[in-house]
């Protein structure tokens, strides 16, 4: 019985260890990489044709770096209402780009797939991250 515990707790122990380990793995932010998937998501979902999936490409490796700056500026801020303030500007600059690159049609799409997307970060609708 007690080798059964121990075992027991053994594999609690570094399923716990691994779980934590691959979480702090989903938590790099890699500006790159986000601005290539996202691109590529957004190519499927709004019919970019490929100028203008490079000219969102751009913009969204641009405002990755700068909300990778901004992390890094307001890491530790207490001030939640600052911070708030900064992120609403960065999401304010990153519409006015994509408004350049899309269509009418295209852009009212986008809106509504990042308002999903916020719901879904609430918890929403139960979805995950798309």
């Amino acid at each position: 019985m007690r080798k059964l515990a121990f075992l027991l707790v053994v594999v609690l122990v570094g399923t716990t260890m691994a779980m934590a380990q691959n979480r702090g793995g989903q938590r790099q932010f890699n500006p790159e990489e986000m601005a290539k998937r996202q691109t590529a998501q957004f190519k499927t979902d709004l019919e970019l044709n490929d100028t203008q999936a490079e000219k969102m490409e751009k913009v969204l490796l641009k405002s990755y770096k700068d909300m990778s700056t901004l992390r890094q500026e307001m890491n530790g801020e207490e001030d939640r209402s600052k911070m708030d303030e900064k992120m609403r500007e960065w999401r304010e600059n990153q519409q006015k780009e994509m408004k350049k690159i899309l269509t009418e049609d295209q852009f009212a799409k986008y809106e509504k797939l990042m308002e999903e997307r916020r719901a879904n970060r609430r918890g929403g609708s139960g979805g995950g991250r798309q």
